[in-house]
């Protein structure tokens, strides 16, 4: 699943979806060199695994920056196919990123109008 993630903020787009019966992957593109920047420092390893339900040391993680995308790859709880197998295809992973990426946006705004007043 391919997720927009609106304008102005750090990622354009977010994907997620299987990479195999194990794993799922979870693609974060950035808007440009800058906003990849600043999520790679602003977005923890450990907050995406606390969104995921896993532990940081299950979680993969990637910054490419000649692409401006953060990728991050987990173990599946559960096989592809297998009866307990509640997101076949991983889909609804990209939702749970982008609630954290807005979460993060806010923080970042926030922080933004903060030092306008005090300036």
């Amino acid at each position: 699943m391919s997720v927009d993630a609106g304008s102005g903020g750090f990622v354009q787009d977010i994907r997620s979806k299987n990479a195999g019966p194990f794993w799922i992957t979870i693609d974060l593109f950035c808007t440009d060199a800058a906003a990849f920047s600043a999520l790679c420092e602003a977005l923890s390893t450990q907050a995406v695994a606390d969104a995921l339900c896993t532990t940081a040391e299950r979680l993969q993680r990637f910054d490419i920056a000649a692409l401006n995308v953060i990728k991050f790859s987990a173990p599946r709880e559960v096989v592809q196919g297998a009866r307990a197998d509640r997101d076949m295809h991983g889909a609804s992973y990209a939702v749970v990123i982008k609630e954290l990426i807005d979460a993060l946006e806010r923080t970042e705004l926030e922080r933004k109008e903060t030092e306008s007043q005090l300036s």
